[in-house]
């Protein structure tokens, strides 16, 4: 926001700060907070502790400002849960999207900071991992909660750890007890801390491939009574719905053959391929935000799908079932019409009865997030913070989205349509 745009908010800004740092122990941990917030959300191309302190005129106290990110000793999942609390009742969420975003970093003394694959780039370099989850509807969303992901090659109890890498563990301030963990595990234990703080009438998850991929990230989802919508690979395996184990014959030594399926499983671009383009059905899915030919003057957001009812195979699926049969899931397939093939594919546990429209809206739910970290980077300083520490990260990603989440309430005070995809 320009100066005069904030000046012009300024109550409601401090209204809304100290209502999501109510918890802060002290007074001046209240005022610091409020007055990073107000560095966030002054225009400015970097969002680092220095320039934004030269922004904010007389509350401009870099060293302040630095000790109140970087080392005060404030709870970030207090702010996350009030904030959770907040935009519930303002999004009206139908979803909770889980995703991961790059932080690129030059230097190796950040912590978890790794040679790995970010998205960010669409490569492997050097960077730090945020995995994030956001509760999204279709008019507005807003990022509640965050983990930073620590690499094998950070944890002493791997067999891959880097022992230069272990030896900054205590000047990053990593605790003791943060080890490597999957991506898709962490978004699980945010999901279950979300519900822990009364997140728990959202009983849909969306997802890309990084995580419906992993089949026990979609049996953990199972697990907590959730429904599903994610991505998966081309490669991603199923018997189709008709397929049925048999017992082969017994040859009468060992053990008695279990039952098997008859066929390998197909990978499930294979079965889409085979159900025919001719199976693929239109669907819109919302309007975009440029001109085009949808009923509001802007573009259709159009596709052709396929939907089949699939069996997923796998040994940790197989592991799971009761019986010898695989369960039932919907695969949905995106199968343009100017394309031979089909081009993305999901896969979801929402009842059979589930109109086509609704599971493709769902799995295009994902936009959300990519829009939050787009205006959480461009505007908000999301991937700007340079501090070294585990606590200064997940303090600055905090803010950051309280920035953001402050910003969507302004629109829709302003507006309501203003919430409608940008």
């Amino acid at each position: 926001m320009l100066g005069g745009e904030l000046a012009a908010v300024r109550c409601d800004l401090e209204d809304f700060a100290a209502e999501m740092f109510e918890s802060f122990a002290r007074a001046d941990q209240r005022r610091w907070g409020q007055v990073y917030l107000r560095g966030l959300l002054l225009d400015g191309r970097r969002k680092l502790v220095e320039p934004m302190a030269a922004r904010l005129g007389e509350d401009g106290n870099r060293q302040a400002l630095a000790n109140f990110i970087t080392t005060s000793p404030w709870d970030a999942a207090h702010v996350r849960a009030r904030l959770a609390w907040r935009m519930q009742h303002v999004i009206k969420p139908t979803a909770l999207i889980v995703d991961d975003t790059g932080f690129l970093k030059d230097g190796d003394a950040s912590a978890c900071v790794a040679r790995q694959y970010t998205g960010t780039a669409g490569k492997v370099t050097n960077c730090q991992a945020g995995v994030s989850l956001h509760m999204a509807s279709d008019a507005a969303s807003a990022a509640i909660d965050w983990r930073l992901f620590l690499p094998e090659s950070w944890d002493p109890a791997s067999p891959k750890a880097d022992a230069a890498k272990v030896a900054r563990r205590t000047k990053c301030g990593i605790p003791e007890e943060v080890g490597h963990v999957e991506k898709w595990q962490l978004a699980l234990d945010m999901i279950d801390e979300a519900r822990s703080w009364g997140i728990d009438d959202i009983p849909l998850v969306v997802a890309d491939g990084g995580y419906g991929d992993a089949a026990a990230f979609r049996l953990g989802l199972e697990e907590r009574g959730l429904d599903y919508v994610v991505g998966i690979s081309t490669t991603t395996t199923a018997q189709p719905e008709e397929a049925r184990p048999h017992i082969p014959p017994y040859g009468g030594r060992g053990p008695r053959p279990q039952p098997v399926y008859p066929e390998p499983a197909q990978a499930v671009k294979k079965l889409v391929i085979a159900a025919g383009k001719r199976a693929a059905k239109p669907v819109q899915w919302r309007e975009g935000s440029r001109p085009g030919t949808g009923r509001s003057g802007l573009k259709r957001m159009y596709s052709r799908f396929v939907a089949l009812r699939i069996r997923p195979a796998g040994r940790e699926i197989r592991k799971a079932c009761d019986g010898p049969e695989l369960p039932v899931r919907r695969l949905l397939a995106e199968w343009p019409a100017t394309e031979p093939e089909p081009v993305q594919f999901w896969l979801s546990n929402l009842p059979a009865d589930t109109p086509l429209a609704t599971l493709v809206r769902t799995a295009k739910l994902r936009w959300r997030i990519e829009h939050d970290y787009r205006e959480m980077k461009q505007a908000l300083g999301l991937a700007h913070f340079e501090g070294r520490t585990w606590r200064g990260w997940h303090h600055h990603v905090t803010l950051v989205s309280v920035a953001h989440a402050f910003c969507t309430l302004q629109r829709i005070t302003r507006s309501p349509k203003e919430t409608a995809p940008a």
